[in-house]
Order: C-alpha cells, then structure tokens, then sequence
C-alpha cells in the first residue's frame, strides 16, 4: 500500500492500475469519479463508464448526451423537491395546519420521484442498446457491486 506523499509522486503505486491504462493517475486506492453522493453514484460518470466499459469515441458521445438528459431530471426533481419544502412550511406556519398544501407538496414529491426513475430505467435502456455484450456485462457488474449507482 502506498505511503500519501509517495502516492501523489507515483501513478500506479504498483498496483493493477499500469501507466499505460486510461486515466492511469488513479489508483486502486480510489476508483475514478466514485462518489456517495446522490445521481448517477460518481462524481464524473462519463469519464469512469469510458474507462471501465472501454467506450470508442461514438459510444462517448451518446452515453454524454443519456447522462445529460438524466442530470437533467435530476435537476428538476430538485427543484420540485424545494418546492415541496416551501409548500410544507407554508402548511405548518398558518394558524391552522393547511392539509392541502401539505398533501401538494407529498404528491409533488411522488410525481417528481416517479418522473426521475422513469428517466433512469429509459436511460439503462438507451445504454443498453448502444454497448457491446461484454460492455453489458461489466456495465451489469458495476451496478450490482453498488460501484455505479443509477
């Protein structure tokens, strides 16, 4: 295992990770982009599925654009999910509690949930179309190791 200032010196610390690989100033101490924030699971998912799924420039292009329309709904979702928390607030500072903005705000969250998964299971599907059966394979891997998270 590799020492942190010899770390930063080094590109591959003599691990699987060779200087000859794509985006070889990674190690196996880091997987590239991995994140546990919420979407796509990496913080730069082009990038880590162009390098784990081994994409040529064309499936680059197309998996941008699928991942750009995904960010896209998530986007959205928070935003709706923002509004929500402005319509509960406004439900629970009246005299009276407003059960009709709290159940807006509770049906605006639903909608909004089941417009981002929908926008995930289409774009599972438009990858699916455009990889190669081993591409499929380890993109199958990534998701059920919980490496990529949709």
């Amino acid at each position: 295992m590799c020492r942190p200032a010899v770390h930063a010196a080094r590109a591959h610390c003599g691990s699987r990770w060779g200087a000859s690989r794509p985006f070889s100033d990674f190690t196996h101490h880091h997987v590239p982009g991995y994140s546990h924030s919420s979407g796509m699971g990496v913080r730069r998912p082009l990038r880590f599925l162009a390098w784990k799924l081994q994409l040529d420039e064309e499936q680059v292009k197309q998996v941008a654009t699928i991942l750009d329309q995904l960010k896209i709904e998530r986007a959205q979702a928070e935003v709706d999910d923002r509004r929500a928390v402005s319509l509960l607030a406004e439900a629970a500072e009246g005299e009276t509690y407003d059960r009709a903005k709290a159940d807006e705000a509770a049906a605006l969250r639903t909608k909004s949930a089941q417009l981002v998964q929908r926008k995930v299971v289409e774009s599972l599907e438009r990858l699916h179309a455009l990889l190669h059966p081993e591409q499929r394979e380890r993109l199958a891997y990534l998701l059920r190791t919980g490496t990529l998270a949709m």
